[in-house]
């Protein structure tokens, strides 16, 4: 609980819990767990909920995760959202099960192109009404929409801002307040530039504050700590969700980390020294969720930190995500990215595809890349 004062937005009922007004900073994880595996993802959602998170977050990408889902809402009593990604339609299959439902703007342009994304958010908002849910608007800097980047191509921040802003018009015309919005970029600064400048145009929307891929501990504690401490200090955020590189066992860490930094904002211990611009070598990568394909992929994070130490100096960004769904977008602004599949690892520079190697293949590849990136910048002896 955090008693620093904030921005007085609108109250959003999310089950039990209440995200905004005067109501205490809400702290949220999502299930690392593959849906399907019902007991284990109930498992980790209860051991999110013992650990104090107040929403827990799960996947749904098909069908069978529905089935699956349907369980795992009987067996916890943690309040549940879903990440519909891609498939927005599966929201009147969900609904039933959860208390919110999470969108992200960039993904409705993928399917049903002959509609338009205010015909999908009303099919949204229709299921929400009917199933007593809250919505989410996710907008992640890795997925915003093509035409608002190109209309921002020098202000990637104010592009986010915009897609948020956009579905916030979009919610009021169809007369919906039950919402949360989020703008979440793996850079720290990019975070607090977004939101502040979002919460200036709507200080009346409940913000979702995280930084996106934060990476692994303590490195990703720290670039998350910046990111709030900034934030929630000038009463910015209602929510917060730490976004860690875990095992699924320790998926639960999140939760405390987040309690964590709420305490010592409220205390006044601040630690918002590091400056994350962009002069040394950053790591991102993703927090492990039920869309990777293989566990192997958190091994591997950690071995490219590890690798990578010999570079800390340059002012080169790699990316490590573990899925095909956020992977090959996310990884576009990436001096090198890595984004897993089950038996391969997809490797890139920026844009441009370089090959697919096996998990035992990647490291070498990566290193050579990365000294070929290194050769490139440095200044030939005279």
């Amino acid at each position: 609980m955090t008693t620093t004062k904030r921005n007085a937005t609108r109250p959003v009922r999310v089950g039990s819990v209440t995200i905004g007004g005067d109501h205490p900073v809400a702290v949220q994880s999502m299930c690392a767990t593959r849906t399907q595996d019902v007991d284990a993802t109930v498992e980790q959602a209860e051991s999110i909920r013992k650990a104090g998170g107040d929403v827990v977050r799960v996947a749904v990408d098909n069908p069978r995760d529905v089935e699956a889902l349907a369980e795992v809402r009987r067996q916890t009593s943690a309040n549940l959202v879903v990440d519909l990604q891609e498939n927005y339609r599966l929201a009147a299959q969900v609904a039933p099960h959860v208390d919110k439902i999470r969108y992200n703007p960039g993904h409705l342009y993928h399917h049903e192109r002959e509609k338009s994304p205010a015909q999908k958010v009303a099919f949204l908002v229709d299921v929400a009404r009917e199933h007593d849910c809250a919505l989410r608007v996710g907008v992640n800097c890795g997925s915003v929409d093509p035409e608002l980047k190109a209309r921002y191509p020098e202000d990637d921040i104010q592009a986010m801002v915009e897609s948020a802003l956009e579905h916030c018009r979009i919610l009021d015309d169809l007369g919906f307040e039950r919402f949360v919005v989020s703008l979440k970029d793996s850079h720290p600064r990019k975070v607090i530039e977004g939101n502040r400048r979002f919460a200036e145009a709507r200080p009346d929307v409940p913000l979702h504050l995280g930084v996106t891929e934060a990476g692994i501990p303590p490195e990703g504690v720290i670039k998350t700590r910046v990111a709030f401490e900034q934030l929630i200090s000038r009463g910015v955020g209602d929510t917060i969700r730490v976004s860690l590189t875990l095992p699924n066992p320790r998926k639960y860490e999140e939760i405390v980390v987040g309690r964590q930094i709420l305490a010592d904002i409220d205390a006044g211990r601040f630690r918002s020294v590091p400056v994350f611009d962009d002069d040394k070598l950053n790591i991102i990568s993703c927090p492990s969720c039920s869309r990777v394909e293989n566990e192997r992929f958190v091994e591997l994070a950690e071995a490219v930190k590890e690798m990578t130490v010999y570079a800390e100096r340059h002012a080169l960004t790699i990316a490590v995500m573990g899925c095909r769904v956020n992977g090959p977008g996310e990884t576009d602004d990436a001096d090198l990215g890595l984004w897993c599949g089950p038996t391969h690892v997809n490797l890139k520079k920026r844009t441009e595809t370089v090959g697919a190697y096996t998990y035992d293949e990647i490291l070498p590849k990566l290193r050579q890349e990365l000294d070929q990136l290194i050769d490139a910048r440095t200044p030939a002896a005279v």
